[in-house]
């Protein structure tokens, strides 16, 4: 069979954030010198954006990078929507709709949008992953390399359904973008998960990055969320807050807590890392982390940005004009990306490193 090229480019997002995927996406495009059309409705979880001249799908498979893309989850390129398919055979058609795509895949992850409506239409994903999987298999579609594409079916509802396919490399790791965390029992605070889910996001499975005895300093730590994952990987903790910090932390012996204002406190010397979850305006936050690492106070931050409801795509961008200015006056040379991960909610982590 002829592979057929994807029609039209599906990402995933947080519901009632269609808006700013969307226009990061169509300015991502431009960039690209491709012209086309994003296509949601609010609330609906997702964003189709469709070039004009067929054969830019290539140039977008090709030039996107989804590190790029801050509102987007996940990223796949999908065919025309399949609707109408019989209830009494759904496995045929899209057996033959990912034949178009590719002869054999990585791994297989059946989808929906992340919105409340769509809670009822994953319990029949879930029955069906098994059945389809099998199929897969007979059929001599599952590949050994994990360089091969990973296949998406991405339901609309139980007979409307995108077929896609992802990258390894250039998507996100987990089906729908969202990887399945648990709330440590330990944790002083829910907002663990989020710097959790951002190790995984950024670093992956880069032991460099994070190892035992490195220096970190935790700007609004308090009750200690994030200072729970530092410690946990054996980092040596500054947790800067006037609020109380959790006492099981206090005790492990490799947290130091100071009552102090976090845009004021320096470190006497360089540390490894610098995290902030602070409740502040996101240009005083960006302006905060890019003055350390411009002036060598850290290495590496991860850091939280709580956008203003209006505006939240532009706020990002002048967020990040911020940080580049700040940095190429220094003549540092840096690597920075924003996105906004599951346990972000209505806010998006940035990363920044100083490279050598």
């Amino acid at each position: 069979m002829n592979q057929e090229t994807p029609h039209s480019l599906l990402l995933h997002c947080r519901a009632g954030f269609e808006k700013e995927c969307a226009a990061e996406i169509q300015a991502q495009a431009q960039d690209l010198e491709v012209l086309g059309y994003a296509k949601t409705r609010p609330g609906s979880g997702h964003v189709l954006f469709t070039p004009y001249e067929e054969r830019d799908m290539n140039v977008l498979s090709k030039d996107l990078h989804f590190a790029d893309l801050c509102f987007a989850r996940q990223m796949l390129f999908v065919l025309p929507l399949l609707e109408k398919i019989s209830p009494t055979d759904r496995i045929s058609p899209l057996l033959e709709a990912a034949r178009s795509l590719a002869e054999r895949f990585s791994d297989l992850f059946l989808e929906t949008a992340d919105t409340n409506e769509a809670k009822e239409l994953s319990v029949f994903v879930r029955k069906f992953s098994g059945p389809f999987s099998r199929a897969m298999q007979d059929a001599g579609m599952l590949a050994t390399s994990p360089k091969a594409p990973r296949l998406h079916l991405f339901f609309i509802d139980s007979t409307t359904v995108y077929v896609g396919l992802s990258r390894p490399g250039n998507s996100s790791p987990w089906t729908m973008g969202i990887p399945r965390l648990k709330f440590p029992r330990s944790a002083p605070s829910r907002s663990t998960l989020k710097l959790e889910e951002a190790f995984l996001f950024f670093l992956g499975e880069d032991p460099r990055s994070l190892q035992p005895g490195m220096k970190a300093v935790d700007l609004g730590a308090a009750p200690g969320g994030w200072t729970w994952q530092l410690v946990k990987r054996s980092l040596r903790v500054t947790a800067v807050d006037n609020g109380p910090m959790d006492k099981a932390l206090l005790d492990s012996g490799i947290v130091e807590h100071l009552r102090t204002d976090g845009f004021r406190y320096r470190p006497p010397k360089p540390v490894d890392w610098l995290v902030c979850d602070m409740v502040e305006q996101p240009a005083r936050i960006a302006q905060l982390v890019a003055r350390w690492l411009a002036e060598g106070d850290c290495r590496q931050a991860l850091f939280n940005l709580k956008l203003p409801m209006k505006k939240r795509y532009e706020e990002m961008k002048r967020c990040r004009n911020l940080i580049e200015i700040a940095l190429d006056d220094a003549e540092i040379p840096f690597r920075l990306s924003f996105k906004q991960l599951y346990h972000d909610r209505e806010e998006i982590t940035g990363y920044l490193v100083r490279l050598s």
